[in-house]
């Protein structure tokens, strides 16, 4: 399997460092099932994240045909405004790209997962895919994500079968791990907790069961 971290100018360095290091730990626990790439709409590149501006390399282009999970990083910069490097602005350039058109395509494969960390989601809510799909971000962006037509969910992760979404920006550890625990099943994620000495927080919420009723 190949899981692909997208990489987009201004994102944020933990949303996207932290599900590739996990994934990769359980792809090499789990024997080489699961191999982790940087990606970029350009393809190959060194990308610029957000606010100090490190840059990470892209080893490939975006290839929905080819991987099994796309994991979506937010942006890092101040989160409201209009300056260049504010959130809303880094997002709007990314959809502004190409990206929305391979996204699409991924979401459209049968068989791939897509991952968003923090402000990935509202990346794809802007792109128009989460209309009508339950989903989470960070707790300060949940309204903007509510705009974009989708469902927002204040959980830590949010599962909505091939969309899986994750909150604020530590949340990604915890993506991470839950998508080796149902993909590769609870020992290899068990074993990967292990090594990184963490524990995944909290329930994972699915559109099932009963509807609790008021507090």
């Amino acid at each position: 399997m190949l899981a692909q971290i997208i990489l987009f100018d201004g994102f944020d360095l933990l949303d996207a460092l932290a599900p590739y290091e996990v994934l990769g730990a359980g792809g090499y626990v789990a024997g080489g099932a699961l191999q982790v790439e940087f990606a970029s709409f350009e393809g190959a590149r060194d990308v610029r994240s957000g606010i100090n501006g490190l840059k990470i390399p892209a080893t490939a282009a975006i290839e929905p045909r080819q991987a099994d999970f796309m994991i979506v990083p937010g942006a890092a910069g101040p989160v409201s405004g209009d300056a260049p490097e504010s959130i809303p602005s880094l997002l709007s350039r990314a959809v502004s790209s190409g990206l929305p058109d391979v996204l699409h395509q991924a979401m459209a494969k049968p068989g791939l997962t897509m991952g968003t960390v923090c402000g990935g989601s509202v990346l794809l809510g802007m792109a128009g895919l989460l209309k009508g799909r339950h989903a989470t971000t960070n707790h300060l962006g949940l309204d903007a994500l509510a705009a974009t037509g989708a469902h927002p969910v204040a959980a830590r992760i949010v599962d909505d079968g091939n969309l899986v979404t994750a909150a604020g920006v530590t949340s990604g550890l915890d993506l991470g791990v839950y998508l080796i625990e149902r993909h590769l099943g609870p020992r290899i994620a068990h074993a990967v907790e292990a090594m990184f000495q963490f524990e995944r927080r909290g329930t994972v919420w699915r559109a099932q069961g009963p509807e609790p009723r008021p507090w």
